[in-house]
């Protein structure tokens, strides 16, 4: 059981850092600045952003991999407004349902429920395993999203 554990423990390891990662943006910003999205097409706020990763911990660990019933409002993720002390509170409620969840999980197992096709594009995943991958995907490239978006807010707001 200790490999399993040790598997866990590396992969909550990255999906934290890039966690603690989005968290560190949104204090550094405070509440005004991460609410505020860049002045670009389709651009998010780096609260939008973090709020969007914990709704894909839930809804991919819990729903997909776990198989609890999990009822996701994508379009309202990008819609989220709030303060960053809401975001760390949120966040650590997120952690501590993911790793319930990543505890249930069987890397070769199919998935427990299949993902809706709002929240999935491209060939289906088969296995839990598939899934995962998807989650840590997920995280990665949204907490570089919002290393940029920091600095271009963080740019803006210097030059008045």
């Amino acid at each position: 059981m200790a490999a399993v554990d040790d598997r866990i423990d590396g992969y909550l390891f990255f999906v934290n850092r890039a966690l603690d990662g989005m968290l560190g943006i949104v204090g550094e910003l405070g509440d005004r600045l991460a609410a505020t999205r860049p002045e670009l097409p389709g651009a998010n706020s780096p609260q939008v952003i973090l709020q969007h990763c914990l709704k894909v911990l839930d809804y991919w660990g819990g729903h997909v991999i776990a198989g609890r019933e999990v009822h996701r409002d994508r379009e309202a993720e990008f819609r989220a407004t709030g303060t960053v002390n809401d975001l760390i509170t949120a966040a650590a409620a997120a952690r501590q349902q993911f790793a319930a969840d990543l505890a249930l999980a069987d890397p070769a197992a199919p998935l427990r429920r299949s993902p809706l096709a709002s929240s999935w594009t491209g060939p289906a995943p088969e296995t839990q395993g598939h899934a995962l991958l998807h989650i840590l995907e997920e995280l990665a490239q949204h907490h570089g999203q919002a290393e940029l978006t920091r600095d271009i807010l963080l740019a803006s707001a210097a030059r008045g």
